[in-house]
């Protein structure tokens, strides 16, 4: 049987949404629909096995904290309803495995019938998923994962929305980065999945355009629990810099082992979970210096100073994605304020406001340009840890801090 975790905040039936005026005609108002009650949003996540610490930690806090937040204040007012709709939530469990998700993914859609979806975690798995959720007509709004791969796709996806800043708006800031500051040879290591493939393949041909050797570039498994061999062999290439593009799980055991064996380029830089505050809590002073994706803190803005506090008090402590949390919140005001910019939950009317609409958000004013979020509306690219704060250090025009190259030693070492 397959798992699964349904989430409830408010119990409530869905009915069929009306129908949106076509072709720019006038119809006769008869009134609000009825036998609408709630919004119920779906989503097939991971919430047991390896990619299970990204809904712990990633968009997980942000839509249960949302939906949280919406119901307090009543719900969310539909024009076509008359009324404001709390939400409820409709989480089941894909057990981190693809097939399941896409199973999931259509049960919430053809059996369940939900008002709107949740998006699934990972690169690949969104890949998947977004094809799908458009042929059923349902809007998906990216979170844990890069849309690089779909990018040649986004005409024929329109309903899928690309949230989160990935390869292309990141590696031109690290490459910038790592000129400025001379660095001369790089070893990379990849996940062997979508993520870590999409993020070497476009970080190489950059690196040799503009000089900089790279010693090796070589993939490692999901759940690999040993790297000393790539660390001895990035030691024997003398690198300058290590980029790691993996997810949580491998980030943090090539940051012990390297601890361990005194590995200390003058960069690293990692994938997920470098990003997390729990990175820190783990390892503490260790963390000066060391490089990850994002990026924003509280120093951003006063909107991300706010959202910082929110997470806090609802986590109980600083659960907080320094990369991802901010553009997952700024996706689901988006995509309330376009609920009701139409006054419609029509997703076919929704994708066209999203798509060509400006919308206010705690990332400031953001809007879509083929289905992705420009660069300029991120709040940074690239941050690093110094004196406990993950510090936004690229592009330079957007730094809360200026980029400590090279990091320091290993405490005690």
């Amino acid at each position: 049987m397959i798992a699964f975790l349904a989430v409830t905040l408010v119990v409530g039936g869905c009915a069929e949404e009306g129908a949106a005026p076509e072709n720019g005609e006038e119809v006769e108002d008869e009134g609000p629909l009825e036998d609408k009650d709630v919004l119920v949003f779906g989503g097939a996540r991971s919430l047991t096995g390896p990619l299970a610490i990204q809904d712990e930690a990633c968009f997980g806090p942000i839509y249960r904290m949302w939906a949280e937040e919406v119901n307090a204040r009543g719900g969310i007012y539909v024009e076509e309803y008359g009324k404001q709709l709390p939400v409820e939530l409709l989480v089941y469990d894909d057990t981190s495995d693809m097939g399941t998700m896409t199973r999931l993914l259509e049960k919430l859609m053809v059996e369940d019938e939900v008002d709107f979806l949740l998006a699934p975690i990972s690169t690949a798995f969104l890949h998947a998923a977004a094809p799908i959720a458009n042929e059923h007509g349902y809007l998906l709004m990216g979170a844990e994962g890069g849309a690089k791969e779909l990018e040649p796709m986004m005409a024929s996806l329109p309903y899928f929305f690309s949230v989160l800043n990935y390869a292309t708006h990141q590696i031109p800031a690290l490459v910038d980065m790592l000129v400025e500051n001379g660095v001369e040879s790089v070893a990379i290591i990849f996940i062997a999945d979508q993520h870590g493939i999409e993020y070497s393949g476009d970080t190489i041909p950059v690196l040799e355009m503009n000089g900089i050797d790279v010693a090796f570039s070589k993939s490692v498994p999901l759940g690999i629990d040993d790297m000393s061999a790539l660390i001895n062999e990035a030691k024997a290439a003398d690198v300058d810099a290590v980029l790691c593009y993996a997810y949580p799980d491998e980030n943090f055991l090539l940051v012990g082992q390297s601890i361990e064996m005194d590995f200390n380029p003058d960069l690293m830089l990692f994938g997920p979970g470098v990003c997390f505050e729990v990175f820190y809590q783990i390892f503490g002073p260790a963390t000066e210096g060391i490089m990850g994706w994002g990026a924003w803190n509280e120093k951003s803005s006063p909107e991300a100073a706010e959202l910082t506090q929110k997470l806090i008090e609802h986590e109980g402590g600083r659960n907080i994605d320094w990369w991802g949390h901010v553009p997952y919140y700024a996706s689901l005001q988006i995509l309330e304020q376009a609920i009701e910019m139409s006054g419609t939950i029509d997703h076919a009317v929704l994708k066209d406001v999203i798509a060509t609409e400006k919308f206010d958000t705690v990332m400031g004013e953001v809007w879509f340009e083929h289905g992705g979020i420009p660069a300029e509306c991120y709040l940074g690219q690239i941050g690093q840890w110094q004196n406990g704060i993950f510090e936004v250090v690229a592009p330079a025009d957007q730094a809360t801090a200026e980029p400590i190259i090279p990091k320091p030693a290993w405490p005690g070492q």
